[in-house]
């Protein structure tokens, strides 16, 4: 993936966006020899790396050996403790836990992981001013190059807007020895998409929301790059890895471009923060994020084409009734979102939300975000009293 190519598409249109924040991103075999390469040019003394235990392993032990040996050997490690369901979660207590792990002598931060490592690096990265460097270990989320960490708060998911990387490195040899689940959950972000790109769309035609047509562009073209390669995604070919791979970080480059996350998350990520909220408060293992957003994009594609759709014209009329609809019809078919899915490994078992938990958050998961959604104008005007909730979601 190559910045400048990039920056200079920008430069082309006319549009208002942010500058690209990451200096270099690289994606190939042996990526770890450049990290350290560009490590060395940045930090003389002490740097953090954070990890947990499986991330370490597949990435963090070998990059410190390099580190050392280029005479960085300062390098102080804090490995990010699961809770008693086995989970590592960027919440409040792995937030002070790896807060205290940075001192004054800290030069740079390194997120070795996926999501969870980076959203909590990127939280203490933007509030010390300390700048960090990704290294994903698996091509499970897009948000590696966004400015956005979600983080649980007393029990809720909140998403703040902080800081991206100033440069990434995937190693390809790591990134295709990522668990099978763990590539069928990035390609489950991905396929997300679909309905996130329409619902920015909607929010932008409904309530004025602001919209980039170059952002959406990109998002288009990072999900249509993983649906060319879907083949060689499920056989986990070093091509079909780095496709996916440069997908998500394509994703995570348009939202920081665009300072928010609507190019990715729409309906379909509410209703996986929804779920993860309440697996939360009933202690309860948490699921993959791009599984449950696999999901979620059948159910919200679903719930368009067959609730929504039908009653578009009750909803409302004219040139916006017409667009919607036209967005709507431009959605792939439910049957078309799951062969992909399934392709790579996805399957329903994966999630196993209770379908009580799908009604419910099709009701509620909407207020968790003060966005615009095709879900959240009909929940204002239906206001949660259609038994539809029920009878349209059930084959999923």
């Amino acid at each position: 993936m190559n910045v400048r190519s990039i920056e200079e598409r920008i430069s082309r249109t006319e549009e208002k966006l942010n500058p690209l924040p990451l200096e270099t991103i690289v994606v190939e075999k042996n990526a770890l020899k450049k990290a350290v390469a560009y490590v060395a040019s940045r930090a003389k003394r002490r740097i953090l790396l954070v990890a947990d235990r499986q991330t370490y392993a597949a990435a963090g032990k070998q990059l410190t050996d390099l580190l050392q040996e280029e005479a960085i050997t300062f390098v102080d490690i804090h490995l990010v403790k699961p809770n008693k369901n086995g989970d590592v979660l960027a919440d409040e207590q792995s937030l002070i836990d790896v807060f205290l792990s940075v001192n004054e002598e800290t030069e740079l931060l390194l997120a070795v992981g996926s999501g969870t490592i980076h959203d909590l690096v990127r939280f203490i990265s933007g509030k010390t001013g300390k700048s960090f460097i990704s290294i994903p270990t698996a091509p499970s989320v897009d948000g590696f190059t966004s400015l956005g960490a979600p983080i649980v708060v007393r029990g809720e998911k909140k998403t703040y807007q902080l800081v991206a990387p100033v440069a990434l490195f995937a190693d390809i040899t790591i990134i295709q020895k990522a668990p099978p689940a763990l590539i069928a959950a990035g390609f489950g972000d991905m396929i997300g998409k679909y309905t996130s790109l329409l619902d920015w769309h909607v929010g932008s035609v409904v309530a004025n929301e602001p919209y980039s047509a170059f952002v959406a562009e990109r998002t288009k073209e990072a999900l249509d790059a993983c649906l060319d390669h879907v083949g060689k995604i499920e056989a986990r070919t070093e091509e079909g890895v780095q496709r996916l791979m440069e997908a998500l970080l394509l994703s995570g480059l348009a939202m920081a471009l665009f300072g928010q996350s609507h190019p990715a998350s729409g309906a379909e990520h509410h209703l996986s923060h929804y779920w993860e909220m309440k697996a939360l408060e009933n202690e309860e293992k948490q699921l993959l994020h791009g599984a449950k957003v696999g999901l979620s994009t059948l159910v919200i594609t679903q719930f368009y084409k067959e609730t929504i759709m039908p009653e578009l014209h009750s909803l409302m009329s004219g040139e916006e009734a017409k667009q919607i609809r036209q967005l709507i019809e431009a959605l792939p078919s439910i049957e078309f979102i799951q062969s992909q899915l399934e392709q790579v490994g996805w399957t329903k078992e994966l999630v196993p939300i209770p379908q009580s938990v799908i009604e419910q958050s099709l009701k509620e998961a909407h207020l968790l975000r003060d966005r615009y959604t095709l879900l959240r104008l009909y929940n204002d005007y239906r206001g949660g009293r259609s038994n539809a909730y029920r009878t349209k979601t059930a084959s999923i």
